[in-house]
């Protein structure tokens, strides 16, 4: 992986750039926790700063300090120079400093351009709305960006990238000096990734300071002029790309030496090919969007299903699970035929689904840590309709144990964990009902490096224990890593695959290319980006 610039950042040799805004010894206590401790942070006109840490770093708290969220209990911030002080986020976004979302926080049933100007429009007599001059306003400022989208189209008929794109207009029309992207690119395809960069570079070039925000190490190499570590809410080191190689900056993020950005055991290659496998796919079928798969995987096994966006990953592994009900094909546990599937059914038999999108398929946002982690366990540890509170006691302490969850309590919503230590749970939910098979799709989408060493820690551990796993991820590095062999998966359908070890993804994506090239991107409902 190279670390160099990219074609618009600032010249080192160069004056530096106008701070625009700074915090000064920022402070942020909620009860016993400490969020953030004297941190202090600038801002560059015309720099794209990198942010970096573990999930329950402070990152997430102080982006709300700067947009007015939250208001820190000691320090201070200078905009342009000048003490400022946001009650508010409509006061920060007021003053110029804007955040974009990884969750997008429009509305869908309203246009682009009722979007981009959302509590701003453009009046007449002070009045009326001026939809015409709204309209005009917006398609300069699509065409200023770029940006592939008829302002008049309804913004829930749009792409997950498109809206992204919208969101971030929305701050350019609101005059932003700042603007915060706080996981942009979690949930756009490649393809997106790099129409949001070269947006990103025409917002650096008109001189906005921006903030990015990101696990994936290789966009904030790719992107950013400086960055800033942070760990247990604390600035731990703040530098160039060039004085932070990647290796420090995991380092520092994790406080330790890392034994390598993918510090994973090796693979024992303990599976018994000539057993009956733990789960047998035979010619698959649902819809359009999962055409023929067919794959075997044995126990103590970790089999990585890769493929293009748009491939049928996700669908694939609804249609095992039972989440959507199979037009075709056959499902084999251990030998044994699976009818008549549905999330029930298959959990009793064995397997267990980790969803990619943990927010709208995951959390129950409402429940506690604790009820999150039994929801899947709930009949096993009943009885007569009342819950064993000394199992779920035991089962909870265990998960949290393994998995290292930080939580401030076993009854706190599940909300307020940081979302690595979400997945985390999420994981646990599916241990819990101690599984056959394990099904997970990108698990370690949106947490960070330390977190990642973690789950892929607890993976190849049950494998060796006698676990079949199935898994995706956005990052081809991070699926040769773990796996023991590829599944390839071209427009719903397997086309062979190959072993990992000692195989280089560029080996891997050239396969990918190669069966992808009768357009196999098109027509899929994959959200994790990235093409592995």
């Amino acid at each position: 992986m190279t670390t160099s610039a990219p074609a618009n950042r600032a010249d080192s040799a160069t004056t530096t750039p106008r701070t625009v805004l700074e915090t000064h010894g920022v402070s942020k206590t909620f009860g016993v926790v400490r969020a953030l401790r004297d941190v202090s942070l600038t801002l560059r006109a015309g720099e794209v700063h990198g942010l970096v840490g573990e999930n329950g770093a402070g990152k997430s708290t102080l982006i709300k300090v700067l947009t007015g969220f939250h208001q820190p209990d000691s320090g201070a911030l200078t905009l342009d120079g000048a003490n400022v002080a946001f009650d508010s986020p409509r006061a920060a976004q007021g003053a110029g400093v804007c955040a974009v979302y990884q969750e997008i926080n429009l509305i869908p049933e309203r246009s682009v351009a009722e979007n981009i100007f959302l509590c701003h429009e453009p009046k007449r007599f002070g009045i009326l709305i001026d939809r015409k001059r709204m309209l005009e306003r917006a398609a300069d400022i699509v065409q200023r960006y770029r940006l592939a989208v008829d302002p008049a189209a309804r913004l829930g008929s749009l792409g997950l990238g498109a809206q992204q794109m919208v969101a971030i207009a929305r701050g350019v029309s609101l005059g932003a000096r700042v603007l915060i992207l706080d996981e942009p690119t979690s949930a756009l395809s490649g393809a997106e990734v790099d129409v949001l960069f070269e947006v990103v570079d025409r917002l650096r070039a008109e001189g906005i300071a921006l903030l990015f925000v990101s696990h994936r190490l290789s966009e904030c190499y790719r992107l950013c002029d400086r960055f800033t570590v942070m760990r247990d809410g604390a600035v731990v080191r703040t530098g160039t790309p060039e004085e932070l190689p990647r290796a420090a900056l995991i380092a520092a993020m994790l406080g330790r030496e890392s034994a390598g950005e993918h510090a994973w055991a090796e693979r024992s290659g303990s599976a018994d090919a000539d057993a009956t496998p733990a789960l047998a796919v035979d010619h698959l079928q649902w819809g359009n969007r999962v055409r023929d798969v067919s794959l075997r995987v044995a126990r103590k096994e970790i089999v990585g299903l890769a493929g293009l966006l748009g491939s049928g990953r996700t669908e694939t592994f609804k249609t095992i699970f039972g989440a959507q009900k199979a037009d075709g094909g056959e499902v084999d546990i251990a030998g044994r035929a699976l009818t008549h599937a549905n999330p029930a059914r298959s959990i009793g038999r064995g397997i267990a689904f980790l969803s990619e999108d943990r927010r709208a398929e995951g959390i129950f946002p409402r429940l506690s840590v604790r009820e999150n982690i039994v929801a899947s366990l709930l009949p096993r540890i009943s009885r007569f309709g009342f819950i064993s509170r000394a199992k779920e006691a035991q089962v909870v302490r265990e998960s949290i144990e393994r998995l290292g969850i930080k939580t401030a309590g076993t009854g706190a919503l599940i909300t307020t964990l940081s979302g690595g230590n979400q997945q985390k749970a999420l994981i646990a939910r599916c241990l819990s009902t101690r599984p056959t098979v394990l099904l997970l799709d990108d698990p370690t989408r949106g947490i960070d490096v330390g977190a990642k060493e973690e789950v892929h820690r607890v993976v190849q551990e049950l494998a060796r224990e006698g676990l079949a796993v199935v898994v995706t991820s956005s990052e081809m590095e991070e699926l040769l890593a773990l796996t023991d062999r590829l599944v390839v998966l071209n427009e719903g359908a397997t086309e062979g695959g190959m072993p990992t070890a000692g195989v280089h993804p560029d080996d891997v994506l050239a396969v990918l290319a190669g069966a992808g090239s009768d357009d196999s991107a098109g027509n899929g409902a994959d959200h994790g980006g990235g093409t592995a």
